[in-house]
């Protein structure tokens, strides 16, 4: 057999010779062909997904990323060509050449299901060992043999589904900020290493010997100097690298629709980006936003949701019960620095057996929550609670009206230090939506929280640590207490949070070379320190920087928000596990000698 390379103006072509034919791989894709097509004389390649044998005739499902056509060969009609088909194994790549009919058992679960393909003649391209799994929606492979074999689990039609969508979001995301004056710059993927924010993943330099590079968590002050450099507008889909715990939605890898503008203020990105992501709803998911976003303080997120990225598509907001918990001779709530409740409606019904799992599920290591108090809004309009006997029916009525609870409501209270009962609480608001089906994820509810704490104490460094980075702008009207109460201090920071996901976020930055060497002296850093990390920032300031700010939108959570799954690593094609290996290639792996040599590494 002889390949032919033909080139045209409008296409190149792949031709094979045989014997008997001159024709290409395939004419049409498995997915293409419809009632209009019959009759016409088609060539098909793909996988074998599946085979029929019903003794005068066999049955095929061949399939591309396109779709399934089945094939039909009769025995009557080629006994030869029918007996090859019966040898075919699942996966075999082959191809096909036929005449499109008319099927006379209809299947309207596929596009192509009016058709067939009565097969002339049969080649098969490349035979395949048995899977480990079945290539099928509905697959039997569990997650670590499919991401042993993920070349595999990537023919899987709602994983190209996964893809394809991710395809579709970063198409309309340069479609749109192109038509918006950004301008798409790639910046340095071997940088230095900074002590903020995660663990940073390093690169020995061979001709830099005992010195090291690192991959960039984001490209934060290089996106800075492109506004100081005069691109007002800039954008980047970059990868970033992070070397942190994961989980659902974390991989130490990631992608970020990064982006940065000048001589803006805080509207003026928010007012941006939230057009950015109305535009992807309605043109990737045909989903329509009609109004603005909502926006919400940080504080506010936390003292009425807990979570600085709240799901807002159900309520079961928080009741601060203080006021009418404490001073009953309580002890766990008179010692408490926090009491709240959250009311699950409809809930009375909820058996002491359901209560007590919710309670073993509170005091889990991973909530740490000591119990969890209940109490029953019943029918007749008397209360039931595991604290009876410390409130009288007047008292759980004044919890009740607080927390506008009606009969056949269920109140679900925790207690302790504030900030660890509201994280606390928050994992169990989410917990209870799920379980009552309310968080419905063909349901889109965005919400920017704006005005972050500038600052957080970190108890074991004695320091505070900037909760964003520290480049991000102190909210003006807070600038005197940055010497006095930091703590206090607010961020000219921003996120969008998206069905309890952060979906992005960003700040206004500093620009000023005295303000961001204050928050640097803020910081812990000494001047040496300041300067040997980020000199090169400071002297660009210099130099005329404008003011600007910037949003980072995380691709894949975005991605994985949109086609309604918590997790992303199905919307990644090579993803890690949650030890950070890929399986399949069995990365990480260790050096030889040599190598570690030529680096000037010694492994202890």
């Amino acid at each position: 057999m002889n390949n032919v390379f033909v080139n045209t103006k409008k296409q190149s072509l792949l031709l094979i010779f045989t014997p008997h034919l001159l024709i290409m791989y395939r004419s049409h894709t498995c997915g293409e062909l419809r009632i209009a097509h019959i009759g016409h004389e088609v060539t098909l390649a793909g996988w074998m997904q599946r085979s029929r044998d019903l003794g005068g005739m066999t049955f095929v499902d061949l399939r591309d990323r396109y779709g399934i056509t089945q094939l039909v060969l009769n025995m009557e009609d080629n006994s030869e060509l029918c007996e090859k088909a019966r040898k075919l194994g699942r996966e075999f790549v082959i191809q096909v050449a036929g005449i499109v009919i008319e099927r006379s058992s209809k299947n309207k679960n596929i596009p192509t299901g009016e058709i067939e393909i009565q097969v002339t003649a049969l080649t098969i391209l490349n035979a395949a060992k048995l899977p480990p799994f079945t290539i099928e929606d509905e697959t039997d492979g569990g997650d670590e043999l499919r991401m042993q074999y993920r070349y595999l689990d990537l023919r899987r039609n709602p994983v190209q589904q996964k893809l394809m969508l991710r395809n579709k979001v970063a198409l309309e995301t340069r479609v749109y900020l192109n038509s918006k004056d950004f301008l798409d710059v790639e910046t340095p993927f071997l940088i230095k290493s900074t002590p903020e924010g995660a663990r940073d993943f390093v690169v020995p330099s061979r001709m830099n010997e005992g010195q090291f590079y690192a991959l960039p968590q984001s490209p934060q002050t290089f996106k800075q100097l492109l506004m100081v450099s005069g691109f007002d507008r800039y954008y980047q889909i970059v990868k970033c690298f992070r070397d942190e715990d994961l989980r659902a939605d974390r991989q130490p890898e990631f992608t970020q629709i990064d982006c940065e503008m000048a001589f803006v203020e805080q509207d003026d990105i928010l007012n941006t980006f939230e057009g950015l992501i109305k535009h992807l709803f309605k043109t990737v998911r045909g989903v329509e936003f009609t109004e603005s976003f909502p926006r919400m303080d940080y504080a506010e997120a936390m003292a009425r949701y807990g979570s600085d990225k709240p799901d807002i598509r159900f309520g079961m907001e928080f009741v601060d019960l203080n006021d009418v918990a404490k001073g009953k001779g309580f002890v766990i709530f008179d010692s408490a620095e926090a009491v709240i409740a959250i009311n699950a409606e409809d809930c009375v019904e909820y058996t002491r057996k359901q209560i007590d799992e919710l309670t073993e599920w509170v005091k889990r290591p991973q909530i740490g929550a000591k119990g969890l108090i209940y109490v029953r809004c019943n029918a007749d309009g008397t209360y039931k609670s595991s604290v009876d006997k410390f409130y009288s029916q007047e008292d759980l009525a004044q919890w009740a009206e607080k927390a506008n609870a009606k009969p056949g409501d269920l109140l679900l209270v925790l207690s302790g230090d504030l900030e660890k009962t509201r994280k606390q609480m928050n994992e169990l608001r989410l917990h209870m939506g799920n379980e009552l089906g309310l968080r419905n994820p063909n349901v889109f509810k965005p919400l920017w929280v704006l005005d972050f704490p500038l600052l957080e104490w970190d108890e074991e460094s004695g320091r505070y640590h900037a909760m964003h980075h520290p480049f991000t702008s102190p909210k003006p009207e807070d600038m005197h207490l940055i010497q006095t109460d930091p703590g206090k201090v607010r961020a000219n920071a921003y996120d969008l949070a998206m069905n309890g996901v952060e979906l992005g976020g960003g700040s206004i930055r500093i620009h000023d070379r005295d303000l961001q060497s204050r928050m640097f002296d803020l910081l812990g850093f000494t001047k040496e320190e300041a300067q040997e990390q980020f000199g090169f920032l400071m002297s660009a300031f210099e130099y005329g920087a404008p003011p600007h700010g910037g949003l980072a939108f995380g691709l894949d959570r975005l991605v994985a928000t949109m086609g309604g799954s918590e997790s992303i690593r199905d919307y990644i094609a090579f993803p890690k596990n949650n030890s950070g290996r890929d399986t399949m290639i069995d990365a990480p792996s260790p050096l030889n000698e040599a190598q570690l040599k030529e680096l000037g590494i010694n492994i202890l």
